[in-house]
Order: structure tokens, then C-alpha cells, then sequence
């Protein structure tokens, strides 16, 4: 059986406005990966995802990278056990 994990991210620097969301969701979808992202009022954006660990480091790589108008200063990672709370990966807004 596959690792799987669970993976929660704060982003922080230029991320709203920047198609940081849409860039994320398509990530995702691409990785198999189920969860969410949304934008939080203090600029940064959180990013909730399951999936095989090893498709969550991916994930955790093109946060750091961003789309091209994004400037990210900082990923926060806290890992976690997987729980099954999503069946899809989807942008909130």
C-alpha cells in the first residue's frame, strides 16, 4: 500500500492576485491528490492536501516555485496522518 500522508501549508509573499490558487488546483489535480486551497485575509494562502506522500512533496516543491507572477517568501509545512476528509481537490474562494 502506498505512504499516505497529509500535508498543511501556509504560503506567504505576493499570492493573492496571482492566479496562486488556479496554479495550485491544477498541481494537485495532476498529482491525484484530494484537499483544498483558499486565500486567507492576511495575504497568505493555506493549502489542505492528501494523498501518496511522495506526490505531496511535488505539491510541496511547486509551492515554494509558484506561478510565474507569484513571489513566494515563505512555506510553512506541517505534516500529518492521512484521514480521508476530501474526495476531491478544489480551489475555495
Amino acid at each position: 500500500m502506498a505512504d499516505l500522508a497529509s500535508l498543511q501549508a501556509t504560503v506567504s509573499g505576493r499570492v493573492h492576485g496571482v492566479f496562486f490558487r488556479a496554479f495550485v488546483e491544477s498541481k494537485a489535480a495532476d498529482l491525484k491528490l484530494t484537499g483544498y486551497v483558499r486565500n486567507l485575509p492576511d495575504g497568505k494562502v493555506e493549502v489542505n492536501a492528501e494523498g501518496e506522500r511522495a506526490r505531496l512533496e511535488k505539491l510541496a516543491g511547486y509551492l515554494k516555485a509558484g506561478p510565474p507572477a507569484a513571489r513566494v517568501a515563505r512555506v510553512r509545512l506541517k505534516w500529518g496522518e492521512h484521514r480521508g476528509l476530501f474526495t476531491d481537490f478544489q480551489a475555495r474562494y
